[in-house]
């Protein structure tokens, strides 16, 4: 019993301090004390209580404008919300920072944020991809304006990353078109992706299913068109082999390939 009263009591003075913290935050919320409003918002942001000194830089944002302090506030403002993961609302404070404070200390950091919260937004690659363009904007824009950053390595691997997830999106769609047999489709959308991201580590299953979606769009065509699409499945093939002499697709290139060129030798006899 005695034991259970400690407990208790222990309990009861936390919910006290709690409760009691909470009350100086919620008169904090009402006053008009914009000095301790900053200070306290700073102290939140420095324990990671990162709702409290959003919501406290957000009062005070205007009232600091056209002082020394303004674009501290607003950087604050805007790692408050990063550190709530509402990378959106962080990402247009960054970016209004960088903006209108032309000349702050928090300038190169901010420019460099506004595309890295776009980068956190960048969905998967079956999503519309808004984002993940403008996050390779900001990227490239960031690396033009800071070319000696130390961030420009960052830079560079993000801008990769996200290209390869275009690919990939691209490489969805343009399978798809493969699924449903719309061979022509598929060979341009893939053709595309190849031009725009030459680099891409989808490179090799690329070029293989450019490949076989032309094989396959010989195949099913009719005989007027075949001879010329087998013979652009054989281009198709040494383009593939070229790069990827030992790839994981070399055995089934090389089985379309020797069915191509039989169906070329067989027309050739034949003419």
């Amino acid at each position: 019993m005695f034991k259970n009263r400690i407990v208790f009591g222990i309990l009861f003075a936390a919910a006290a301090v709690i409760l009691s913290g909470c009350g100086e935050y919620e008169k904090l919320l009402k006053s008009r004390d914009f000095k301790k409003k900053y200070d306290m918002g700073v102290q939140f942001y420095e324990e990671g209580e990162f709702a409290k000194a959003g919501t406290l830089f957000d009062q005070v944002a205007n009232i600091f404008r056209g002082t020394t302090k303004a674009d501290t506030v607003k950087y604050y403002q805007a790692k408050s919300y990063y550190g709530q993961r509402d990378y959106m609302m962080a990402g247009y404070y960054f970016n209004e920072l960088s903006a209108t404070y032309a000349s702050s200390v928090y300038l190169e950091e901010a420019d460099f944020m506004t595309g890295y919260c776009f980068y956190k937004q960048s969905p998967r690659a079956e999503l519309d991809q808004e984002t993940t363009y403008k996050t390779i904007t900001a990227m490239q824009m960031f690396m033009v304006k800071y070319p000696t950053s130390e961030r420009v390595v960052q830079c560079q691997e993000i801008i990769t990353e996200m290209s390869d997830k275009l690919v990939e999106k691209s490489f969805i769609s343009a399978r798809l078109y493969y699924d449903l047999g719309y061979y022509k489709s598929a060979i341009l959308a893939l053709r595309n992706s190849l031009i725009e991201y030459p680099d891409t580590r989808y490179r090799e299953e690329l070029l293989f299913v450019i490949l076989k979606s032309s094989y396959l769009l010989a195949d099913g065509s009719i005989p007027s068109k075949q001879r010329e699409r087998f013979q652009a499945t054989v281009d198709e093939y040494y383009s593939y082999i070229g790069e990827f002499p030992e790839g994981p697709h070399s055995k089934e290139a090389r089985r379309m390939y020797d069915s191509s060129n039989k169906y070329l030798e067989n027309h050739n006899n034949q003419s």
